[in-house]
């Protein structure tokens, strides 16, 4: 006899539709396998022939920490590029790397953890790089291209599972993991919610990961809005995969929870499928889930759903079809298409801020001198993969103009250190291979350590000349001749052993103490102090050596001498992207360090004709008075300076414009916690300020001209028509960008806000005819009063033009909608985040599951005002839900108290920040009012009722 196969399980079956394949694997795994599934690294279940699942691999700009790979220009470049096109097709070029990689090193994951959709509301945000763009409407229209780059274009299997990060209002390293962003209904609507909404609605989105901070007092990680919001928003099943470490944080740091398992519990019943936490081991969630599931916190069910979700981003990429997966077998990987398509988005990237006197583009026989600390690099970030291919500026230039006509100084500050006993640090020669920092790749890069296969520094009579960069706040780096930066290992022995600063925590870092007649060297990332030992220089608790520090140059002289001689100066400052402003650790100021200041400032005083490039993560405030020409970029990837030298001597035309507001101060900027864009007047949106360069600002080497705007509205849609010409001498892009505004608003609304964009190339004389549909729905805002979108009727006005300042063209339209209407008192009483206007509260959670409350900051005072509320006929009582301690005072139209309601202390321990009780008092009141609220005292205000 001959043994029959065995029948294909349903699972395996293509034919059947993903649903049905699901429920079959689902109903053959144990409850113990399901369980282990909620863990990021999901184990193999062999008797079912299943492969393990790891959830999460970084994609931002590139495959990231897996090793060699194209690298792309970050984020925030990306989204000055303005052009989903191109945004698009960098993300089919990484997503098919992702493919390419993962053929041959299993450690790479098909479920990429990209793009950031977090809005660039504070321009000091640490992680500004990772974000597109402050505006809700560019933000999703580039991730919205993003994704579907890295989804591909099978109607059926995904080439990658992309997961936007990182939900919700998160915009502060500040405290990231216990601080609560307060935002308001209109805010969370309008705002942040927007940029998730319209990317998720677009169907190339497998999921999102929440974020470490708390929103109006609760963890992201058991937001009501995942339920009540983002899977309201498809019909695709989405992962929610959590941030690492934060489901412990939950209890450790935020004390949220009293255990481990109520907050497990909690986090899957608000929408995690899957827990980042405790590296590549799953044996403390299993053990917190099971714990959950023996105290009846959790159910069968609750398991089921989340794992369900997980299986179908597993379908989805074709894992259980590999015979009819599309992608199974792409190979490509570094091809000449993705190293042009490379240097392509850089050279998109670069923004002209400024260009007095048509300086650039520069002529073929310029002599140029190149200076500054990013003359000759090309920084990488946190997310960045390994470089296969590399262009700094410098090199950039040299490959354009000649090196015979490029003179170069970096402004570097040379110097030794000489000890106590008069020798100096010495850097011993060293015969080992270059490595650079995780080539190999590594699944949690944070776990890479220093290198130990070089000598520690020693002490000789003469010392070793080294390069002293200070990149702000006095935090130095110190660089050998050879181009290895000083670097600590886990060992404590200080070498010259880095190829560039970076690692989770920076070992690169020092920063000179003053101490009696010299200076202490500090090494920050230890916090320890160097000493000289008899085995070598290292890092100790004590034993601090005092050093002397003996300049051979200063930087800003070597600046001075190629400056004088050049006919142009171009001054390349910015940032290192490892180093003040990154990951774990927010920027303080605007401003350049106080180093690449002198710098500026030696080339400018010694060459009028002075050009400054910026590379960098974050806009800066700089004086533009005495600069010829400005340019940005952020750090553009692999081809960044071959981008950079082809914008400046004009092959390309720069069309990047600003995806964010440039300010001119600190002093212009909220507070970093302030998450209220409307009542702090943040963004281009309400900004009422002149910022440095406005948000959708750049400056081309040609000239347009706008005319011929219609605009009609038909069947629910505005219709808008334009033609752009180029009136200059040069192919160039144009972005054409449109603008709304109500023009007479019964609430606050944005003094213009950006509702459609397109980027053209015209060629000289080149007239293009454009057009946008704008359905009504975009004009619409959150009406407090009713909680919901509402269409104002009345005068919208379009402006259309080269950047949110610049409006070249302007027409009004008259739309219907639904007028404004008072608050019904009687029927639905006030919610208290639903305030028009407040000032000192903060919105904290009602209850750890759901609803919002008001308490005065820090036990303090905070008046809400509530506009138009209908009293009716008249009301004789208010009640309000409090919890805490304090007084809650009503007055109408800003008048004297007409109501005082005082909630005293409950005893210890029966009362909480959850035990609510109502109180009441008499009230006279009819027609329609605006009612004040003043809170005192550490109280929550959850409602206001009215009856009578």
């Amino acid at each position: 006899m001959t043994a029959q196969t065995p029948p294909t399980p349903p699972f395996r079956d293509p034919r059947l539709p993903f649903a049905k394949r699901i429920d079959d694997l689902l109903a053959r795994l144990t409850p113990d396998e399901k369980v282990g599934f909620l863990h990021q690294y999901a184990p193999a279940v062999e008797r079912l022939d299943v492969a393990a699942f790891r959830t999460g691999q970084e994609a931002l700009h590139g495959v990231a920490w897996m090793g060699p790979a194209t690298v792309f220009p970050q984020a925030v470049g990306l989204g000055a590029t303005w052009n989903e096109d191109l945004v698009r097709r960098v993300g089919d070029a990484v997503s098919k790397e992702v493919r390419a990689m993962r053929a041959r090193d299993d450690r790479v994951g098909l479920n990429v953890w990209s793009p950031t959709v977090n809005l660039l509301r504070h321009p000091l945000w640490g992680r500004n790089e990772e974000g597109y763009s402050e505006d809700p409407k560019l933000t999703s229209a580039i991730a919205t291209a993003y994704t579907r780059g890295l989804r591909g274009d099978h109607p059926t299997y995904w080439r990658t599972a992309p997961v936007l990060k990182h939900w919700l209002a998160h915009n502060n390293e500040t405290g990231r993991a216990v601080s609560s962003s307060s935002v308001r209904p209109r805010v969370l609507h309008e705002y942040d919610l927007r940029a998730f909404r319209e990317t998720v609605e677009a169907g190339a989105v497998a999921g999102v990961m929440p974020a470490y901070n708390l929103v109006n007092g609760r963890p992201n990680h058991v937001s009501p809005y995942l339920r009540e919001h983002l899977r309201t928003w498809t019909d695709e099943d989405l992962l929610v995969c959590s941030d690492a470490g934060a489901p412990s944080n939950l209890v450790d740091s935020e004390h949220y929870f009293d255990t481990h398992e109520e907050a497990t519990a909690a986090s899957l019943l608000s929408g995690v499928d899957s827990f980042t936490d405790h590296g590549t081991d799953g044996s403390t969630i299993v053990e917190r889930v099971q714990g959950a599931l023996d105290q009846g916190l959790l159910t069968d069910a609750d398991v089921d759903a989340a794992v369900r979700r997980q299986l179908s981003v597993r379908f989805r990429l074709g894992e259980f079809d590999p015979a009819h997966d599309p992608h199974a077998d792409t190979k490509d990987f570094d091809t000449p298409a993705h190293r042009a398509l490379a240097q392509e988005a850089a050279e998109q990237a670069v923004v002209l801020l400024k260009n007095d006197a048509d300086l650039l583009p520069l002529a073929h026989d310029t002599r140029l001198a190149v200076v500054g600390l990013l003359a000759d690099e090309c920084k990488l970030d946190w997310y960045s993969g390994t470089l296969i291919h590399r262009s700094t500026p410098l090199e950039g230039l040299y490959e354009r103009f000649g090196a015979e006509r490029v003179e170069f100084a970096e402004g570097v500050d040379r110097v030794r250190l000489r000890t106590s006993q008069g020798t100096f640090l010495h850097v011993p020669l060293a015969e080992a291979e270059d490595e650079v920092r995780g080539a190999e790749g590594a699944l949690d890069p944070a776990l890479l350590a220093g290198r130990t296969d070089l000598p520690p520094l020693t002490t000789d009579a003469t010392g070793t000349e080294l390069a002293l960069v200070d990149w702000g706040e006095g935090v130095l780096t110190l660089r050998a001749p050879d181009g290895r930066y000083l670097s600590v290992a886990d060992d404590g022995y200080v070498r010259a052993s880095a190829n560039q600063p970076g690692g989770w925590v920076v070992q690169e870092t020092f920063r000179l103490e003053p101490h009696e007649n010299g200076h202490l060297l500090l090494h920050i990332g230890t916090g320890r102090h160097v000493s000289v030992a008899a085995d070598g220089v290292k890092v100790a608790e004590d034993g601090a050596e005092v050093f002397e520090l003996v300049i051979a140059e200063r930087g800003g002289d070597a600046v001075t001498r190629v400056a004088e001689a050049a006919d142009v100066v171009l001054v390349v400052a910015g940032n290192d992207p490892h180093i003040n402003g990154r990951e774990t650790e927010d920027r303080t100021t605007l401003r350049l360090p106080a180093h690449q200041e002198r710098l500026l400032r030696a080339a400018r005083a010694a060459n009028p004709n002075t050009v400054l490039a910026l590379v960098s993560a974050y806009p800066y405030t700089v004086d533009p008075a005495d600069l010829s020409a400005i340019l940005w970029t952020a750090h553009g990837g692999q081809a960044a300076g071959t981008a950079l030298a082809r914008v400046l001597a004009g092959d390309v035309s720069p069309a990047g414009r600003l995806p964010q507001t440039w300010y001119a101060a600190d002093t212009d900027l909220p507070g970093l916690l302030d998450y209220d864009v409307i009542g702090g007047r943040q963004t281009y949106l309400y900004f009422e300020g002149t910022p440095l360069f406005p948000f959708g600002h750049g400056l081309s080497y040609a000239s347009f001209a706008y005319g011929d705007l219609t605009a009609r509205v038909e069947l629910g849609t505005v219709h808008v028509e334009f033609t752009v010409t180029n009136t200059g001498d040069a192919t160039a892009d144009e972005v054409a960008q449109l603008y709304t505004r109500a023009a007479d608003p019964s609430v606050p609304r944005p003094r213009r806000e950006l509702v459609a964009h397109r980027r053209v190339t015209l060629a000289p004389g080149e007239r293009a005819e454009l057009d946008f549909q704008l359905p009504l729905s975009a004009f619409e805002f959150w009406d407090v009063a009713r909680g919901g979108w509402r269409l104002e009727p009345g005068p919208y006005d379009l402006l259309l033009g080269a950047s949110s300042e610049d409006i070249r063209l302007r027409t009004t339209v008259t739309l219907d909608g639904e007028p404004a209407a008072p608050r019904p008192l009687l029927q639905h009483g006030l919610e208290a985040a639903d305030f028009d206007e407040q000032s000192g509260g903060e919105i904290v959670d009602r209850t750890k599951a759901a609803g919002d409350a008001v308490t005065p900051a820090q036990g303090g005072t905070a008046e809400l005002v509530y506009r138009h509320c209908d009293f009716g006929a008249g009301v004789t009582e208010v009640t309000v839900t409090v919890a805490g301690e304090g007084v809650v005072e009503l007055s109408l139209d800003g008048g004297p108290a007409v109501a005082q309601l005082t909630q005293l202390a409950l005893p210890a321990p029966t009362s909480g920040p959850y035990d609510y009780t109502t109180l009441g008092a008499g009230i006279v009141a009819e027609g329609v009012h605006d009612v004040h609220l003043k809170l005192r005292g550490p109280l929550r205000l959850a409602h206001v009722g009215f009856s009578g």
